[in-house]
């Protein structure tokens, strides 16, 4: 009996660091599903993926991740076609003002955080099936920019879109650890992934008024750190995605360079891991078991 291909499947996969982790995905040999909200965007990334990976096999599916129902049917949907090896969960979002989503979510925590909880939790049986599988999940260095301030769902005091965003990552990071307990015994490994900044359509709208006052000094730093190319910085999330040497790893961070460690997860004390962990659970009952019902 002929092996199937590997199936992965990636958010935000039309562009930038996304769709070059489709192509390596491609070139790898999976049958690759590209995620995203936009059809056009969608066509062409489909296209680039044929034309440079002759003969792969991939597709475009249109889901809104912002939304708790379009992120449901995507999960069902996938569900419905049986075993998935891979999920890189890419899909994120910085701002630089307070954005609601239609179902009254702060935008970056639903993107960064409650989509790919709720996407996560649909696809663990497929996963399982497909096992030994990985999810991988896209995490940041924003999170040193996070107040690290659980106690309610919005963080107190203005809005700065990295500290934000960096607080959204730093509650998915202390997720991806306990999924990654939790899942060993289904033989899924899961890994984060800081894959580094990089030239995209996102790191174009980056603006100093993101930064918290105290980061501001270093916006020439900050800003020259996303200027290098989105197919330099797949390399570390491909790798997480296929690599054999993480076969049976789980629960580790992949940094850009493809070394692993645990350098995001380190910065967060055991006092924050638990509030984060109080916080996840109030924002599971509000949304993501919502989602499933």
């Amino acid at each position: 009996m002929q092996a199937r291909n590997k199936k992965s499947l990636i958010t935000a996969g039309t562009g930038g660091i996304g769709l070059e982790t489709a192509l390596g995905l491609a070139r790898a040999g999976h049958a690759v599903t590209v995620v995203g909200r936009d059809g056009g965007r969608g066509e062409a990334a489909v296209a680039r993926l044929e034309s440079e990976v002759p003969g792969a096999e991939v597709r475009f599916v249109q889901a809104d991740m912002s939304s708790i129902k379009e992120v449901s049917a995507l999960g069902a949907s996938i569900t419905a076609e049986g075993p998935l090896d891979v999920l890189v969960n890419n899909v994120g979002g910085m701002y630089v003002d307070r954005l609601e989503t239609a179902d009254g979510i702060e935008r970056s925590l639903m993107l960064n955080h409650i989509a790919p909880m709720i996407l996560t939790d649909a696809l663990i049986g497929v996963l399982t099936r497909a096992a030994p599988s990985r999810i991988v999940n896209i995490t940041s260095a924003a999170i040193s920019a996070s107040s690290m301030d659980f106690a309610d769902i919005d963080d107190a005091g203005p809005y700065y879109g990295m500290a934000v965003t960096g607080r959204a990552k730093a509650m998915h990071l202390v997720h991806t650890n306990d999924l990654a307990e939790k899942l060993k015994v289904n033989g899924i490994s899961v890994i984060a992934v800081d894959p580094g900044g990089a030239a995209t359509s996102n790191a174009a709208e980056m603006k100093v008024e993101m930064l918290p006052p105290s980061f501001r000094p270093y916006w020439d730093v900050i800003s020259a750190g996303v200027q290098g190319s989105a197919a330099d910085a797949a390399q570390s999330v491909v790798f997480a995605a296929t690599d054999p040497s993480l076969d049976g790893r789980t629960g580790v961070e992949v940094g850009s360079d493809c070394t692993v460690g645990m350098a995001l997860a380190s910065q967060i004390d055991s006092d924050s891991t638990a509030a984060a962990r109080r916080l996840t659970e109030r924002l599971r009952a509000l949304w993501v078991d919502a989602a499933d019902h």
